[in-house]
């Protein structure tokens, strides 16, 4: 049995997770096939209607369909979020495993100096200020993320640098004369790859709810584009006369949020194999 085959079959959440993600990919992908409507197309004579078999999830204050806005807001959402979690995920391990492998006055600069420097800051107002700083765009959303997200990937990967490093495969690649970056490329980089991925798929749920905090924010997805965390600041203005405007972008966040965290949670219990062997030995005992 291949190991993804294996983690799914003693994984209840695993499958949970990836289900879900699986899903909300697709329906990402298939955003112009799915949506029945333009999602910037204005038809005020059918502004706040009701959801109906016209419009599955109603129109908001301008006609738009909203079911329409969700599944484009969906593609803002995970565009950003895979974004996001590539371009912070490789500069962070890069960065990381360098300061880890070579130690002395590098590790002292990056980590004392660099990393401590941005995590020093919550993370979410430092977005905000790089945002507000290179205007709304969902360009320069995601380089805010990425801006402010790489040291978390930074710190965890230099903590797993620092102990593979001193392991005997390594001593020996040193003893056989390897030189440096082909240690650190052949041996070190994908010993401490695993726990790296699963902080990316728990920072890609992360990186979607961040996006949608810019675009409530107005700092995120310019309109006329569809993104969930605008979608939910225009319905500010009707809570109680269409709260259904409401209800399904923040389900469609819900969705995004939960899946990935299943998945991301159910990936750090199978690398585990004290957790793993406990899952196969429940599942076997059932």
């Amino acid at each position: 049995m291949t190991p993804l085959r294996q983690f799914l079959a003693h994984s209840r959440l695993g499958r949970v997770g990836l289900g879900l993600s699986v899903l909300l990919i697709l329906v990402a992908l298939g955003g112009p096939r799915l949506a029945p409507y333009d999602p910037a197309a204005q038809n005020l004579a059918q502004r706040l209607e009701p959801p109906s078999r016209t419009h599955w999830f109603g129109t908001d204050d301008l006609g738009r369909d909203v079911f329409s806005r969700v599944i484009y807001g969906g593609r803002v959402s995970v565009t950003v979020g895979v974004t996001v979690v590539v371009g912070a995920g490789v500069a962070g391990l890069a960065i990381g495993a360098v300061a880890g492998f070579l130690g002395g006055w590098i590790d002292l600069l990056i980590n004392v100096i660099l990393i401590n420097a941005f995590l020093a800051f919550p993370g979410i107002l430092l977005a905000i200020a790089f945002a507000a700083f290179l205007g709304p765009g969902i360009g320069n959303v995601i380089i805010a993320l990425v801006v402010t997200g790489w040291a978390g990937y930074a710190r965890l990967a230099r903590a797993q640098a620092l102990k593979v490093k001193e392991l005997d495969y390594v001593a020996a690649a040193r003893t056989l004369g390897a030189p440096g970056w082909r240690i650190l490329r052949r041996h070190v980089l994908p010993n401490i790859l695993p726990p790296v991925l699963v902080q990316a798929m728990i920072g890609l749920a992360g990186a979607i709810l961040a996006e949608s905090t810019l675009s409530f924010l107005g700092l995120g997805v310019l309109a006329p584009a569809a993104s969930w965390g605008a979608m939910l600041n225009d319905a500010r203005n009707h809570l109680f006369d269409a709260p259904y405007l409401v209800v399904f972008p923040a389900l469609g966040l819900i969705w995004a949020v939960m899946a990935f965290n299943l998945l991301g949670d159910a990936l750090r219990d199978w690398l585990d194999p004290r957790t793993r062997s406990a899952l196969i030995a429940a599942d076997l005992a059932r």
